[in-house]
């Protein structure tokens, strides 16, 4: 943190250039808002009983933690981005989260609605999108054969649905 950020000689980006480099990388490379009207039909297979599969109410809500940390992480980028650009006012949250990405942290408003990790910015973005990736296709293409305990927000839900499947 006390390293200087700017330094003499050739052309070095400022500290404004790296961090909207950073915002727009993250932007672009973010995945889309996970769409439940295209979900495959074993995703949310409904029982006998009427009932949705307990798996199905698993992902479903997992879909949704996973839709508002994607949803806040693109509205702070961009207004990240337009702050620095002057077009809309540095809040104090969007300043933290300048300073945050200068020091590769996840950004605080991130972490509030995000799952726990420890990772740096760095590898927490990338973290992020294959963790999206999986969801996706479990969405999309309904249940897969194997999963990824650690990718959910909430591993012990995956669990309990678990034991209530083959408990039904």
């Amino acid at each position: 943190m006390i390293q200087p950020r700017i330094s003499g000689g050739k052309a070095v980006k400022t500290s404004e250039e790296i961090v909207q480099d950073m915002a727009r990388e993250i932007v672009g490379n973010m995945p889309k808002i996970m769409d439940l009207k295209r979900a495959h039909i074993k995703t949310f297979e409904i029982t006998s009983q009427g009932l949705m599969v307990s798996l199905g109410v698993f992902v479903g809500q997992e879909i949704d933690r996973f839709n508002v940390l994607l949803k806040v992480m693109r509205s702070s980028l961009i207004n990240l981005d337009k702050a620095i650009e002057g077009t809309v006012v540095m809040s104090m949250e969007l300043e933290m989260m300048f300073n945050d990405f200068l020091n590769n942290k996840v950004p605080g408003m991130w972490e509030k609605v995000g799952y726990p990790s420890l990772k740096p910015l760095s590898s927490w973005v990338p973290d992020l999108n294959l963790r999206c990736i999986f969801i996706e296709d479990w969405l999309y293409n309904g249940p897969p054969k194997s999963y990824w305990l650690s990718s959910f927000f909430f591993p012990q839900g995956f669990m309990t649905a678990t034991l209530q499947t083959y408990a039904r």
